[in-house]
């Protein structure tokens, strides 16, 4: 009798693996389940500099959707990562770079150099124009409520958007490497890694962008 009670309680239980396989395959599994979010819907992005005060601060991280421009254009206004056109090939190694992606979905990992963050002010076909401080787009000015009230943007241009591309610029325009540098210039829509959609760290600066 206490025999056949045992075996009712083991296979109550269920089958369960050894601790020491459990715990690799649960690594393994969220391993996995992170890398496919990265790349097929949303990464957490490190903001490493001043360039795009006062809304996103250095230090803080905001989640990217990867999905954004599979739905629609680019709009003005919009908070977008892409790949740093004067940045070097990435020579990580394979482990490193998977340790990175783990801490880098969690929002734990170093910024990526190789890719920046910026605004998009212009989009294809436009002609765009820094003039006496402020953007002009087609020849009229453009309202930019993320602006600090102060801030002047330099001189630049006029210069027309190519197809096929958006012309960025950070808030933070007296600190800012962008598209009216030509290392930079307009960024081609096909490499935009997607688009700002929340800032989530610190806690206390929690918001949709």
């Amino acid at each position: 009798m206490p025999q056949q009670e045992e075996q009712k309680t083991a296979e109550r239980r269920g089958w369960h693996l050894p601790a020491v396989v459990e715990l690799p395959l649960l690594l393994l599994v969220a391993l996995v389940v992170t890398l496919l979010v990265k790349a097929f819907f949303a990464q957490a992005f490190y903001i490493p500099s001043a360039s795009m005060e006062p809304q996103l601060r250095e230090g803080d991280r905001v989640v990217v959707s990867r999905t954004a421009y599979r739905l629609h254009d680019p709009h003005r206004g919009d908070v977008v990562v892409f790949p740093d056109p004067g940045a070097p090939e990435e020579t990580d190694g394979f482990v490193e770079g998977l340790v990175d992606d783990v801490l880098g979905a969690v929002a734990l990992g170093s910024h990526d150099d190789s890719e920046l963050i910026k605004r998009v002010v212009g989009l294809p076909g436009e002609v765009i124009q820094g003039r006496d401080g402020r953007v002009l787009i087609d020849g009229r000015r453009v309202f930019e409520p993320y602006l600090e009230p102060d801030m002047l943007t330099s001189d630049f241009g006029p210069a027309t958007v190519p197809e096929g591309h958006v012309f960025v610029l950070g808030d933070n325009r007296t600190n800012s490497h962008d598209s009216r540098f030509a290392d930079v210039g307009p960024i081609e829509i096909d490499s935009l890694v997607g688009r700002a959609v929340a800032r989530v760290w610190p806690p206390g600066r929690t918001a949709f962008l």
